[in-house]
């Protein structure tokens, strides 16, 4: 997809993030400011002032489109949607008719995001990813870890929007972040390491450890409805983006096709349910995230046809409301 080198577009990847037996290893993120509510950071939370780069097609970037829609946030940071695709200069935002759904960047006007980066730091070497979150004050990057930035959107704006609803309560942390850091590996980079190996034995390990962890889920889906204690928090949010692409994109373009998520009744019930929380379907721009990966040939792209199906209804009824919340 290419990368950037003190500050120059050079087509290619970064060497680090395949290992010797060609395994995917996703390089850390780079920006890594905070915004806060009393602005101690240097970045304090304010209406109007925060930009998102996301696209559909981007998990990641989904995370903080999920929580701007349950924070109540959109009318306090405004967004641009790359167009579908990979592009020769990278993620790419203009006004093009044939994906209505792709608002572009309305702040600075960048054609291609790594203009966005090195307008922040003009000698910048490494990935250019969404999503990241640009302070239209400073005009730079604020930060590029999806992680971070949910943690940012879910208390750091409070005092502005009055929407309290914490999901990453005080005494449930330890667990949330032992469940994440499990669903992380297997299943949110998983299915990456499993689509993007270049080895037998890395797609091999990938593909064994994605499905054991999707048991794992299952059962503890089974005796609650939650993964984290009797109510939603950041736990179940960080899983959602990779389950609501699992049938659709990676079951098949990543070669994750041991079982189809519909197979598990827990796991697909409570997808099903988190779908339906309000706000939530309308972040979810599922035909996106399918041109996201099958507009252009790439690693996992194939022919550049976008498939048909398969059908998913997500707003069947879900049976999870048997577990007390």
């Amino acid at each position: 997809m290419g990368v950037l080198i003190d500050g120059k577009w050079t087509d290619g990847e970064l060497p680090q993030e395949t290992s010797e037996t060609g395994q995917f290893k996703r390089v850390d993120s780079s920006f890594r400011s905070r915004v806060t509510a009393d602005g101690s950071s240097g970045f304090k939370a304010e209406a109007g002032r925060y930009h998102l780069y996301v696209a559909h097609g981007c998990p990641w970037a989904h995370r903080t489109l999920i929580y701007r829609a349950l924070k109540g946030l959109e009318g306090i940071i405004s967004v641009a949607y790359s167009i579908p695709g990979l592009r020769t200069e990278g993620w790419t935002y203009e006004d093009d008719p044939r994906y209505p759904d792709c608002v572009p960047d309305k702040v600075n006007g960048v054609h291609y995001l790594h203009e966005a980066y090195t307008a922040s730091n003009p000698d910048y070497t490494g990935k250019v990813t969404v999503p990241m979150l640009w302070d239209k004050k400073t005009r730079r990057i604020v930060n590029n870890e999806s992680s971070e930035i949910i943690r940012m959107l879910n208390s750091a704006f409070d005092g502005i929007t009055g929407n309290r609803a914490d999901y990453y309560p005080p005494a449930l942390r330890a667990e949330i972040d032992a469940v994440n850091e499990r669903v992380y590996r297997n299943v949110n980079n998983g299915v990456y390491r499993a689509g993007f190996a270049k080895s037998q034995q890395a797609y091999d390990e990938a593909y064994d450890g994605l499905f054991a962890t999707l048991d794992w889920l299952e059962e503890r889906l089974s005796r609650q409805r939650y993964l984290v204690g009797n109510r939603i928090t950041e736990a179940d949010w960080r899983l959602f983006p990779s389950l609501v692409r699992f049938d659709a994109i990676y079951y098949v373009a990543y070669k994750c096709n041991l079982r189809r998520l519909d197979e598990y009744p827990n796991l697909s019930g409570f997808l099903r349910e988190l779908y339906q929380t309000p706000g939530i379907a309308a972040a979810c721009d599922i035909a996106g995230m399918k041109r996201g990966v099958y507009s252009k040939a790439g690693p996992v792209g194939g022919n550049g046809i976008v498939p048909v199906g398969p059908v998913v209804d997500l707003t069947r009824p879900h049976d999870r409301d048997r577990f007390a919340s």
